[in-house]
């Protein structure tokens, strides 16, 4: 990539930003995260407490961008057709035809994924690592890119279930927004005095632009030894006795894609080890069980992960 399209390609990015970041104030580093799983086409769970701005932030980015959204509310009666789709008795003439579920979009919003039943969650398995869907013995493929953005509320709240390990390993990205500071608290509370400035959102990267820019990012260069030095971090992770589930060959190819898509970000053509370690929690600590006595002695997933990192060897 010339130097001339990748200050191109950041001068869109930057757009995006910035759109963003006129609804979810004073949380720069999570517009950055989201950026970087938009670009490596990857789908992202945001998980917090109520109120945060996680479905705003999702509405967000899909009016960010001019591509197909739909949203579904994940409810306990949700069932699997609600979401891929059945086919529909036509009277008249005695057929079927096949009626699309809200999957076939570009950007689905999977809100309150965690309120659904397991059964109703695994319909979106396929669908978040094949971009298609089988129903009724027929293969129907996704729109590209397809992305999930998905929001969920602790598994401690009433009326949630966990999300099974297969789920979450689908998943590029866990993000926690967490609470805004006191300040940003306040200019929100102005913000929105009269209308929510989501409404006069407006699209700022084009779909066409999109895949030119998720194309790019594979191109990204990435060193044996770099590429090495990730599959270490994953390796010890299935090594960690505070572990009793580690990373996947999958969390392997997601951290090397987001990795690559971090280096373009940042105006690099090649992958450097800060990528890698800058991303580590983020795409690994959802994807590893801690062990009984782990789990009760306080200590968390992205601790473990950050442990690793920082006893794992950086290439020189």
């Amino acid at each position: 990539m010339t130097d001339t399209s990748l200050a191109d390609a950041h001068s869109k990015l930057d757009r995006l930003k910035q759109n963003l970041a006129t609804v979810i104030q004073g949380k720069p580093h999570c517009l950055d995260i989201l950026t970087i799983a938009l670009l490596a086409n990857g789908s992202v769970l945001m998980e917090d407490v109520p109120g945060v701005g996680k479905t705003t932030l999702a509405k967000a980015l899909a009016r960010s961008v001019d591509l197909t959204f739909h949203r579904i509310q994940f409810t306990p009666d949700l069932l699997p057709a609600d979401i891929l789709g059945s086919s529909i008795y036509n009277p008249n003439d005695g057929s079927f035809h096949f009626r699309k579920g809200p999957i076939f979009c570009h950007v689905l919003l999977a809100d309150e994924i965690n309120r659904a039943s397991p059964r109703t969650q695994s319909a979106l398995l396929e669908a978040m690592s094949e971009s298609q869907a089988t129903i009724e013995g027929e293969r129907h493929v996704l729109p590209a890119p397809f992305i999930v953005l998905a929001t969920q509320n602790p598994v401690e709240y009433h009326g949630t279930y966990p999300l099974p390990e297969a789920q979450l390993d689908r998943f590029l990205i866990l993000l926690d927004l967490g609470y805004p500071d006191l300040e940003t608290e306040v200019n929100i509370l102005f913000s929105q005095q009269e209308e929510h400035p989501l409404e006069h959102l407006q699209p700022v990267l084009g779909g066409d632009e999109l895949r030119a820019l998720q194309r790019e990012v594979r191109h990204v260069r990435v060193e044996p030894t770099v590429a090495r030095y990730l599959v270490e971090i994953v390796n010890e992770t299935r090594k960690e006795p505070r572990l009793k589930l580690g990373v996947s060959p999958r969390g392997s190819l997601m951290l090397f894609r987001a990795a690559q898509a971090a280096a373009f970000t940042k105006g690099r053509s090649y992958v450097i080890p800060d990528d890698i370690q800058e991303l580590a929690t983020y795409v690994l600590a959802h994807r590893v069980i801690l062990t009984s006595q782990a789990k009760y002695g306080g200590i968390t997933k992205p601790e473990i992960i950050t442990d690793i990192v920082r006893r794992v060897r950086v290439p020189t």
